[in-house]
C-alpha cells in the first residue's frame, strides 16, 4: 500500500515528520524577533489556536510548540503500531521538489483564474498597503512559515477534515464531500485574511484570488496530505514577500 507515491505523502510517518521542521523554526523565529514582547509577531491561525489552549491552560510558545510536536509523535507512533511504514529519504526529496514546483505555479495560475472570473480586473493583494509590507526578510520569513503550519492546520485538516467527515455521516460520496468541504473552507480561509490588526482592506479581487487560492490549497491537502501542503503554503508566501521588495 505504502509503495504508491500518491499515498506515502498522506501517511503520518512522512506527513507530519516532513512539516515538522515548519513548525520548529517557526517556533524558534518568533521567540527570536518577539524577545520584547511574546506576541508582537504571530500568524493569526497561530494566535487563534492558542487562545483556545489558553483557556486550558497550555501557555507560552515552548508549551505550545511542544504540545503539537508531541500530539504529531503519538499520532505517527499509533500509526506505526497500526501498520508499519517504510521510511526512505527519497519520498522526502520528492514531497519537497513537489512543493517548491506547486509553490511557483499556484500564484501564476490561481492569479490568471482570478483575472478571468473578475473579467480582467488585476487581482490586489493588497501589498501596498499591507502592514506585513513594513517587515524585513527574517519577520516575513518566519510568518511565511507560520502560515505554511497553522493556516494549514486550521483551515485544511480542522476545517476540510471536519467538514469531509461531516458530510461523509450526511451521506456524501467521497469525492461530493471533499469538494464542499473545499468550497466551505475556502470561503472560510479567504476571509479569515481580513480579520484583526494585521488583517487586509477588504477587496473582491484580493478575496477572490483568496478564495481560489484556499482551493486549491484545500485540493492539495485531499490529494496529497498536509505534509506538502504546508510547506507548499510556506514557500508561496515566502515568494511572494520576497517579490515585495523586489
Amino acid at each position: 500500500m505504502w509503495d504508491s507515491p500518491s499515498t506515502i505523502t498522506h501517511a503520518l510517518s512522512y506527513s507530519l515528520r516532513f512539516a515538522l521542521p515548519l513548525l520548529l523554526v517557526y517556533g524558534a523565529g518568533a521567540v527570536w524577533l518577539g524577545r520584547s514582547d511574546p506576541y508582537a509577531l504571530r500568524n493569526g491561525a497561530d494566535v487563534l489556536l492558542r487562545t483556545l489552549f489558553a483557556a486550558v491552560g497550555v501557555r507560552g510558545t515552548g508549551a505550545f510548540t511542544g504540545l503539537l510536536v508531541i500530539a504529531a509523535l503519538i499520532l505517527i507512533f499509533i500509526e506505526r503500531r497500526k501498520r508499519q511504514v517504510p521510511i526512505r529519504a527519497a519520498p522526502f526529496v520528492g514531497m519537497l521538489a513537489e512543493s517548491v514546483l506547486y509553490a511557483l505555479l499556484f500564484g501564476v495560475v490561481i492569479g490568471l483564474l482570478t483575472n478571468v472570473l473578475l473579467a480582467g480586473i488585476v487581482p490586489i493583494l493588497a501589498a501596498g498597503t499591507n502592514p506585513l509590507g513594513s517587515l524585513g526578510l527574517p519577520e516575513g520569513v518566519v510568518l511565511s512559515l507560520g502560515a505554511g503550519v497553522y493556516e494549514e492546520l486550521v483551515f485544511r485538516v480542522l476545517l476540510v477534515g471536519g467538514f469531509w467527515a461531516l458530510f461523509r455521516s450526511g451521506g456524501l460520496t467521497r469525492q461530493r464531500a471533499g469538494i464542499f468541504a473545499a468550497l466551505l473552507a475556502a470561503l472560510i480561509f479567504s476571509a479569515f485574511h481580513y480579520i484583526g490588526p494585521y488583517g487586509d482592506q477588504w477587496a473582491l479581487p484580493s478575496f477572490v484570488f483568496r478564495f481560489l487560492a484556499g482551493l486549491a490549497f484545500s485540493a492539495l491537502f485531499l490529494l496529497r496530505g498536509f505534509g506538502i501542503t504546508a510547506w507548499t503554503h510556506a514557500l508561496y508566501d515566502i515568494f511572494i514577500f520576497a517579490s515585495w521588495g523586489l
